[in-house]
């Protein structure tokens, strides 16, 4: 076989593969769908966001919406936690294909 051929020749991946791309869809969507389901519950339940209607509310009621705090934790996993789970997924994978 020369380069040419090897160059169109399929691979197919395994199905540790697949497998492995299935779990590192589901994780980094883990984020974003928590994040999504946030801005969902505020739009389902404007009234729990007292932004909207400040009337007599202090700082910290105002900050401590559970809307919020769903989309920031949502958006905190995605950005601080998937990074390393990905690593951590392809490394397991590498050293179970090294074996």
């Amino acid at each position: 076989m020369n380069a040419a051929e090897l160059t169109h020749q399929h691979v197919r991946p395994t199905r540790a593969d697949r497998a492995l791309a299935i779990r590192l869809r589901i994780v980094s969507l883990l984020g974003p769908l928590t994040a999504l389901a946030g801005i969902v519950w505020a739009i389902a339940q404007p009234y729990r966001l007292t932004l909207l209607h400040p009337y007599g509310q202090g700082f910290w009621w105002l900050l401590s919406e559970p809307p919020l705090f769903v989309v920031a934790a949502g958006l905190a996993f995605h950005l601080l936690v998937v990074p390393g789970l990905r690593r951590d997924l392809e490394a397991v994978e590498r050293e179970r294909r090294e074996r």
